[in-house]
């Protein structure tokens, strides 16, 4: 049984170019090592975006469910981010 399967793509010019440049740069051992490093990385970028949804913002959402009070205006929010700006940049 074969552990891999051949595809067609299409992708920009600009893009296509860069994979045998990679490989002419000798930092990848093929056209394909290239395209599956890619596809790891888009991957571990996904789990990273389903680990934050569900382990900050999906908690965040139910508590404010729970109790409404909680929310912040859209003034609060703008006055906080201010102070931390301000705290940021040592009050320039």
């Amino acid at each position: 049984m074969c552990s891999t399967r051949q595809l067609s793509i299409t992708l920009p010019k600009e893009m296509a170019q860069q994979i045998p440049a990679k490989v002419a740069a000798v930092e990848y051992a093929s056209e394909s090592e290239v395209i599956r490093d890619g596809l790891r990385t888009l991957l571990a970028h996904d789990r990273v975006v389903e680990a934050w949804l569900r382990d900050q913002v999906a908690p965040a959402l139910d508590a404010l469910k729970a109790d409404p009070s909680r929310a912040v205006t859209t003034d609060g929010m703008r006055a906080a981010l201010a102070a931390e700006h301000t705290k940021a940049t040592g009050s320039r």
